[in-house]
């Protein structure tokens, strides 16, 4: 198997679990807009802090440091 078919096999997994993290956040936050599910699935990707490094309006939206 090529590493190209590996990477194939290994991407469905990784966006239906993305997907299934993303409806979980709608479904919390039904009137949230498609920046706040991004950034909200950001932060449970690479951690609040580091997406507040990045996106100075994450702060509004995740809440202040603690």
């Amino acid at each position: 198997m090529s590493p190209l078919e590996k990477a194939g096999i290994l991407s469905h997994p990784t966006h239906d679990a993305l997907t299934l993290a993303l409806a979980g956040i709608r479904q919390r936050h039904p009137n949230a807009s498609e920046r706040e599910c991004f950034l909200r699935l950001a932060a449970l990707q690479l951690g609040p802090i580091l997406v507040r490094k990045g996106c100075p309006d994450a702060s509004q939206i995740l809440g202040p440091r603690l």
